[in-house]
C-alpha cells in the first residue's frame, strides 16, 4: 500500500486542500482530509497556509504511513476516490488587431526577439509602455495575430479596465480573469490566490501560450504569472510609465509625422482626401503622433458636419492629445448629447447603460440611449456588449473637468447624487428578488414593492457589480453614508449564490469601514460585517475573516438581535471548521444552538427557528466528525436528514437534504459501514439535478472509497 501512497502523491494532494476547487463541493473535500489527517497523526492538526507548511505536513503524514497500514489504505483511498480535478484550457481568443495598424515593425521584433531568444532560465516578460494612446494595446494585439503560429497552444488577453477603481484588480483577481479567459469552469478555480497561481502553472507548463495582461497599474497585479516555462511568453501592457517589472522593456513611441499621415488617409479613406489635406495640419499639431488621437480625429474627418469645427475653435487645445481628440469630438454633439456624457463622465463609473446616462443628465431612459449611440458615433465613448458603454480614462477626465466649468459645482454634484440614487432603486428589489425569503435582504419600504417585478435579480447585480463597487466609494464621499451602506448590502446574492467573492469585496471592505468611522446603527454595522467575514472566509482569508466575524458579533450583541448574533457565531464556526479546528467550531456551534433557542415566542426570527437549529445541527455533526465522535455525528446528521426530508412537518428541501446526506455518507464511511454510507450516497444522487455536477463528481469519488473499502 505504502508504494500506492507516494510522498509526491500525497504532496499534490495537500497542496490543492483547501486552495482547490472553489464552493460546498471544496470544503467537503477539505473536510475529509482534515479528518483523516487528526486520525493520522493522532491529535488536531490546523490547516497550514503556505505551502512549505503543507509541504512538511506531507511528510509527517506519510512518515507515519509506514507504521499504521490500516491508515495508509485509508490515504490510498482518499486520494484515488478525490473528484477527478484535471482541467483541459482553451486556446483563447485574442481581440482582433486594429484595422490600421501603422509603423510599429520596431516594438514587433523586440517583442518577437524576446519570445524567441535562447530562454537559459530566464522567463520570457515584455512590458509594453507609452502614454494614454500611444497604441500599446494595438501592438500588443498585432502580436497575437502575427504569432497565431508561435503559440498553437493558447493566446490569453486579459483588459483590466473595467473594474470599480482606478487600481484596477488585485493580484487574485487578475488570476481569477485569467482562469476565466482559459475557460475553466467555475467550480474548478481556487477560491485563494495560491490555488489560482498553482493552477495558471499547471495549465501553462509544457504549452506554448502567449498571455497579454492590458491596462496594468501596479507590480503586484502580474508578479504571480511570471512564466517559469521556455514557452511561455507573458506580455505586460502600461498605459504611462513602466512598472518596475523584471522585463524586457519596450517603449512605444509617438508615430513619425510621415506614418501619423499614412494613418489618418488609410482611416480617413480616399474619397475623403481633400478634407484630409484641408485638415491635416491641425490634426497633426494636435495628436502629436499619439495613435489613438490620430485614428478617432481621421474617423471624424469621414463626417460632413459641423464643418470645420476644430478649425473655428478659439483658444488653446489640451496638451494631452487624447483630450484633445475628445474635445474635437465634443464639437461634433449637439448640446443635450455633450451635456449628457459631461454629466455621466463625473462618477466615474467602470461602465454606462441608458439608465445611468438618464440619472446623470435627468432625461427619459430612451433620450439616453439615443444621445449614448451620438457619443459612440463621434468616439466619445466605447460600446460594450449588453448595450452599455465606458469611456477611455482620458477622455473621462477631460469630460469630468469641463462639465465642473461649464454647469458648476452644484450641477454636477446633482447629478453624481441621481446616479447614486438609481443605482439603488435598481439593485435594492433586485436583491430581494434574488433572495425573496432571507431576512439578509430585507430593504426598506419604498424598494420592497419594486422587487415583484424583477424577473432576475441576480442578472441585474452581476451586471451592477462594478458600478455598485465604485458607487459605495462614491457615496461616501459625497456624505451619503445610508447611501454607500445599503448599495454594499444589496451585493449579499451575489457572494452567496453567484460565487463573486472578488467582486464584491473591495466593495464590503469599504462598508464595513464607513460603518465603523461613521458609527452606523448596529445593525447595519453588524450586516456588512457578516457579509465582509463570509466573502473572505469564501477566498481563504481566515484571519481577517475571523475578526469580521467577531466584530459582527459584537454589534448584534449590541443590537439586542438574537438571529443576527446566533448567525454570526455560526459562521466563526464554519471559518474554524474550514481551518481543521474541529473543537473550536463545535463550540461556536453548540454556542450558536444556545442564542437560537433564547428566541421566544412572537420575537423576531421565531419563524425561522426550525430550520436554523437543522441547519446547526448538520454543522455540528460535521464537527463531530473531524473529532472522531462518529456516533454522535451520525445521530446529529440522522436529524439533519429527517428534517430537511420534511419529516418533522417542515417543507422538504432537497438541497440541503443532499447535502446533509453526503455529510452523513462520510459518517459512515469513517465509522466502517460503508453498505449504510452507500446507500446513502444513492439517495443524495436522487436529490440532483444534473446541473449540480461539482456535488455529482464528488458523490462518484465517495461512492468509489467507500465501495473499495467494502470490497477489502
Amino acid at each position: 500500500m505504502l508504494e500506492v501512497v507516494a510522498l509526491s502523491a500525497l504532496t499534490t494532494f495537500l497542496l490543492g486542500v483547501g486552495n482547490g476547487a472553489a464552493g460546498e463541493i471544496g470544503k467537503n473535500l477539505t473536510l475529509s482530509a482534515g479528518a483523516l489527517v487528526r486520525r493520522t497523526l493522532g491529535r488536531e492538526t490546523p490547516l497550514p497556509a503556505g505551502a512549505e507548511e503543507r509541504r512538511a505536513l506531507a511528510g509527517r503524514v506519510h512518515a507515519r504511513l509506514g507504521r499504521d497500514p490500516q491508515r495508509a489504505g485509508e490515504w490510498a483511498l482518499m486520494l484515488a476516490g478525490s473528484p477527478d480535478t484535471a482541467v483541459e484550457p482553451s486556446q483563447g481568443a485574442m481581440p482582433p488587431a486594429p484595422w490600421a495598424f501603422t509603423n510599429q515593425e520596431k516594438v514587433l521584433k523586440q517583442l518577437a526577439r524576446e519570445a524567441d531568444r535562447p530562454w537559459e532560465g530566464r522567463p520570457r516578460v515584455a512590458l509594453l509602455s507609452g502614454p494614454a494612446g500611444s497604441g500599446s494595446t494595438s501592438v500588443a494585439l498585432r502580436l497575437g495575430a502575427e504569432t497565431r503560429d508561435r503559440f498553437p497552444d493558447g493566446q490569453y488577453y486579459v483588459d483590466l479596465r473595467d473594474t470599480s477603481g482606478e487600481t484596477g484588480p488585485d493580484s487574485a483577481g487578475v488570476l481569477l480573469r485569467l482562469l476565466r479567459e482559459m475557460d475553466v469552469d467555475p467550480d474548478r478555480i481556487p477560491v485563494t490566490e495560491a490555488g489560482r497561481e498553482r493552477l495558471y502553472r499547471q495549465l501553462t507548463a509544457e504549452r506554448r501560450a502567449l498571455v497579454v495582461i492590458d491596462h496594468t497599474t501596479s507590480l503586484a497585479q502580474v508578479r504571480a504569472l511570471v512564466p517559469s516555462t521556455p514557452d511561455v511568453l507573458l506580455v505586460v501592457v502600461v498605459s504611462g510609465p513602466p512598472l518596475l517589472l523584471e522585463a524586457e522593456r519596450i517603449a512605444v513611441p509617438p508615430l513619425t509625422e510621415r506614418h501619423a499621415k499614412r494613418l489618418v488617409r488609410k482611416v480617413a479613406g480616399p474619397e475623403h482626401a481633400a478634407r484630409v489635406k484641408a485638415r491635416l495640419p491641425g490634426v497633426l499639431e494636435r495628436c502629436q503622433g499619439n495613435a489613438f488621437a490620430l485614428h478617432a480625429e481621421a474617423r471624424l474627418l469621414t463626417r460632413e458636419e459641423p464643418d470645420g469645427a476644430a478649425e473655428g475653435r478659439t483658444g488653446a487645445w489640451p496638451q494631452h492629445p487624447v483630450r484633445a481628440a475628445a474635445l474635437v469630438a465634443s464639437l461634433r454633439l449637439g448640446p443635450e448629447a455633450l451635456r449628457l456624457c459631461r454629466l455621466t463622465a463625473l462618477g466615474g463609473w467602470p461602465s454606462v447603460s441608458a439608465g445611468i446616462a438618464a440619472a446623470a443628465a435627468d432625461v427619459h431612459e430612451v433620450t439616453a440611449a439615443r444621445l449614448l449611440d451620438e457619443a459612440v458615433d463621434v468616439g466619445l465613448l466605447e460600446p460594450l456588449p449588453d448595450l452599455r458603454y465606458r469611456f477611455r480614462p482620458e477622455i473621462r477626465r477631460q469630460l469630468a473637468e469641463t462639465a465642473a466649468a461649464e454647469y458648476g459645482l452644484g450641477a454636477c454634484a446633482d447629478a453624481v447624487v441621481r446616479v447614486l440614487d438609481a443605482l439603488l432603486t435598481l439593485v435594492l428589489p433586485a436583491s430581494r428578488a434574488a433572495l425573496p425569503e432571507s431576512w439578509r435582504t430585507e430593504v426598506p419600504g419604498e424598494y420592497q414593492a419594486a422587487s415583484g417585478s424583477v424577473p432576475d435579480g441576480l442578472a441585474v447585480l452581476a451586471a451592477e457589480v462594478a458600478n455598485v463597487a465604485r458607487a459605495v466609494v462614491v457615496a461616501e464621499e459625497q456624505g451619503r453614508t445610508d447611501t454607500a451602506l445599503w448599495l454594499a448590502r444589496s451585493l449579499w446574492p451575489l457572494q452567496l449564490k453567484a460565487g463573486y467573492w472578488d467582486e464584491v469585496l473591495p466593495a464590503l471592505r469599504d462598508a464595513a469601514r464607513c460603518a465603523e468611522e461613521k458609527r452606523a446603527e448596529e445593525r447595519m454595522a453588524a450586516a456588512l460585517h457578516f457579509q465582509l467575514a463570509h466573502c473572505l472566509g469564501e477566498t481563504g482569508r481566515w484571519e481577517q475573516a475571523a475578526r469580521a466575524a467577531r466584530a459582527a458579533v459584537t454589534y448584534e450583541r449590541a443590537a439586542s438581535h438574537l438571529r443576527g448574533e446566533a448567525s454570526a457565531v455560526e459562521l466563526l464556526g464554519l471559518l474554524s471548521l474550514n481551518r481543521w479546528e474541529y473543537e473550536e467550531a463545535y463550540e461556536r456551534f453548540a454556542e450558536a444552538e444556545s442564542v437560537y433557542r433564547r428566541i421566544g415566542p412572537g420575537e423576531e426570527g421565531v419563524a425561522d427557528l426550525p430550520r436554523a437549529l437543522a441547519l446547526v445541527e448538520r454543522h455540528q455533526g460535521r464537527a463531530l466528525r473531524g473529532m472522531g465522535r462518529l456516533d454522535e455525528s451520525r445521530r446529529s446528521l440522522e436529524r439533519a436528514v429527517a428534517f430537511f426530508a420534511g419529516r418533522t412537518g417542515a417543507p422538504p428541501e432537497a438541497y440541503n437534504r443532499a447535502r446533509a446526506l453526503t455529510d452523513l455518507a462520510e459518517t459512515l464511511h469513517e465509522a466502517g459501514d460503508d453498505t449504510a454510507a452507500l446507500a446513502r450516497i444513492a439517495e443524495a444522487e436522487a436529490l440532483l439535478p444534473a446541473s449540480a455536477a461539482p456535488h455529482r463528481a464528488y458523490l462518484a469519488g465517495l461512492r468509489r472509497r467507500c465501495a473499495a473499502a467494502a470490497g477489502r
